[in-house]
C-alpha cells in the first residue's frame, strides 16, 4: 500500500537509495534537460531571413514566440514538470507527448524552410536559426528518456 503526503515522499526517498534515484526516476536529468531546452529555445531565433538584410540594412529573424515556438513552450514545461513524476506510465506520456509534439513542429517548420527557399528560387533565402536546432535537440532528449523509460522502468 502506497503512503500519502509527507509520508509517501519519506518512503519514495528511503526507497530511491537503494537504486540511487531518490525521490526521482531514471528520466528525471533528461527530461529536465529537453524540457528547458524547448523552453529556452522558444525565445531564440527559429529562422533568419538574411536577404532582408540586403534591403534593410539589419539581419531579420523569426523568433519561436512569433510563431509555434510558443507551443514548444508549454509543453516544455510539462516535460520539465514530468521528470518529478514518480509513476511510470505518468512520467512516460510527460515526456513523450512533448518529444513527438515538438518533433513534428520541427520537421513542419524545416519544412516550411525548403519550400519557401524553393519559392524564392534562392537557396539559403531561409536559414534555420538556433531556437529551431534547440528544440529539435530538446525534443531527441524526451523522445530518448520515454524509450529508454518504458523499457528499463519495471512494471508494478
Amino acid at each position: 500500500m502506497e503512503q500519502k503526503g509527507l509520508a509517501g515522499v519519506f518512503a519514495r526517498l528511503k526507497e530511491g537509495r537503494k537504486h540511487g534515484w531518490g525521490v526521482f526516476h531514471m528520466g528525471s536529468w533528461p527530461m529536465m534537460i529537453g524540457g528547458m531546452a524547448m523552453i529556452i529555445s522558444a525565445f531564440l531565433p527559429w529562422v533568419t531571413l538574411p536577404w532582408i538584410e540586403e534591403l534593410t540594412g539589419e539581419p531579420f529573424h523569426l523568433r519561436g514566440t512569433d510563431g509555434p515556438g510558443v507551443l514548444t513552450l508549454a509543453v516544455g514545461c510539462l516535460a520539465f514538470a514530468g521528470a518529478f513524476v514518480p509513476r511510470r506510465r505518468l512520467a512516460i506520456a510527460h515526456a513523450a507527448i512533448p518529444g513527438l509534439l515538438v518533433a513534428g513542429i520541427v520537421a513542419l517548420q524545416c519544412w516550411n524552410i525548403v519550400v519557401h527557399s524553393i519559392q524564392l528560387d534562392a537557396w539559403g533565402g531561409f536559414l534555420p536559426g538556433m531556437g529551431l536546432v534547440l528544440a529539435g535537440g530538446g525534443a531527441v532528449f524526451l523522445l530518448k528518456a520515454s524509450w529508454t523509460m518504458y523499457r528499463s522502468w519495471p512494471v508494478q
